[in-house]
């Protein structure tokens, strides 16, 4: 069925744009909030952690990536099954443990790396399947 592969490319392309812009938004603003510091809940600790906040860049760029994800997240939602979409967008988790291990250094346990493998066996069998089982209103299904 070419339009079943077609819908399949489309869905992965963007469930791919949705993870991508979630790891580089997350990894900057990460960056970002290290820079600024631990937050003390407190209204002293939050007075004094706005203006670092806004006057971050890392933090926008993160803030940028993030609505990226929003986007392409609300895309692929508008013709793709929810319970294909989170799965298959759930290798993200798995490529934000690696940037987290390659760009912030930081130390993940023999447990950790398992649980990533049982995720990414997950995403292999998910992704096997039809991108969208039900019935969308407007615009056919695979236009697009």
């Amino acid at each position: 069925m070419p339009s079943e592969r077609k819908l399949r490319i489309k869905t992965l392309t963007m469930v791919m744009a949705l993870v991508i812009c979630a790891n580089i938004g997350d990894l900057t603003l990460k960056r970002g909030m290290t820079e600024i510091g631990a937050v003390e809940l407190s209204a002293a600790g939050l007075a004094r952690a706005l203006p670092l906040t806004v006057a971050n860049p890392k933090i926008w760029i993160g803030i940028f990536f993030l609505v990226g994800f929003m986007a392409s997240y609300m895309t692929v939602l508008s013709w793709a099954d929810y319970s294909y979409v989170m799965p298959i967008g759930a290798f993200g988790y798995a490529m934000l443990t690696l940037f987290a291990v390659v760009f912030l250094h930081e130390e993940v346990s023999l447990r950790r790396w398992i649980g990533v493998i049982v995720v990414c066996i997950g995403v292999l069998l998910v992704g096997q399947t039809k991108p969208s089982t039900t019935e969308t209103h407007g615009a056919e299904k695979g236009d697009g």
